[in-house]
């Protein structure tokens, strides 16, 4: 591969701010209903007009308060599933197919709206359809990349590289066992913290990476992330740094990456744990 092309492969590839919109979907959707109403009424963008008996502010009233409400049903989808963000890794190209994706769904909401607004026997065509499509894309390109644009200076934030010596020393005494309940308090787990390397969230259910006599160890437990940190916060060395991660913080080998975020290397362990951007100060504080 070229110089230019791994260059390219890494920008791509380097962790990125998430966009607010997806970020925090209700808030992001409120800005970004206020934001496109103010644009339209005030502009007047592409010679947008009222529909029918209603007055031009109500119809682009209705318009935007029908599109703010799919951005934040599609934000939220994006930001549930993790579909753009593998293992919690936001990255520029995250960013940029969530932007699309996005556009997607306002273009095609903005032309179903319609037919609340109009009568439904002139919008069945393709060039009605085009036409609210392309309109609402233009429109709408500018609340939905606000936020991208403001974060663009950290696309090119330098990454880092640290290396650490594992404490992998069994030094926990029989009354240091930490006990894992599930919601229900039907399944519960045992272990000494220097087994556990970190948990993960997997939807309504916990996961826990453990070393147990040299050899890796899953268990499943239901319960939420949240809960699971209030049981192992009398641990010092356990960190959330993520808000799907708990990780031991004497386990780490190396991380990688900035301000941004990080991502961490674990004895023992062939994944990858990230420390987001709201976590990373703390985490470097830990680890000084």
């Amino acid at each position: 591969m070229g110089k230019g092309k791994r260059q390219m492969k890494d920008l791509l590839f380097s962790s990125f701010p998430q966009n607010l919109l997806i970020r925090k979907p209700s808030i992001g959707a409120i800005l970004f209903f206020v934001v496109l109403f103010v644009f339209i009424v005030t502009y007047r963008p592409l010679n947008v007009h009222k529909a029918g008996v209603f007055s031009f502010n109500f119809t682009m009233l209705a318009y935007c308060a029908i599109i703010s409400i799919v951005e934040m049903l599609a934000a939220t989808i994006i930001s549930r599933t993790n579909c753009f963000f593998p293992k919690g890794n936001w990255t520029i190209t995250s960013e940029i197919l969530s932007v699309v994706l996005l556009l997607l769904f306002i273009g095609i909401s903005a032309y179903f709206a319609g037919f609340v607004m109009e009568p439904a026997s002139s919008r069945w065509n393709l060039p009605t359809f085009f036409d609210s499509f392309s309109r609402a894309i233009l429109v709408g390109i500018i609340p939905v990349t606000l936020p991208t644009l403001f974060n663009i200076r950290y696309a090119f934030a330098r990454e880092t590289f640290q290396s650490y010596q594992p404490n992998n020393k069994p030094q926990d005494s029989q009354g240091a066992v930490i006990n894992i309940e599930s919601k229900a308090k039907k399944e519960h787990l045992d272990f000494y913290p220097h087994e556990f390397l970190f948990a993960e969230s997997k939807g309504n259910y916990v996961v826990f990476h453990l070393i147990r006599q040299n050899a890796p160890l899953h268990v499943t437990i239901r319960n939420s992330i949240s809960e699971i940190e209030t049981q192992l916060s009398t641990i010092p060395h356990f960190m959330r740094t993520h808000r799907a991660f708990i990780v031991n913080l004497n386990k780490i080998t190396s991380r990688k990456g900035n301000a941004l975020g990080y991502r961490l290397s674990l004895a023992n362990c062939k994944d990858i744990v990230p420390v987001s951007r709201q976590n990373a100060r703390q985490f470097e504080q830990l680890m000084s």
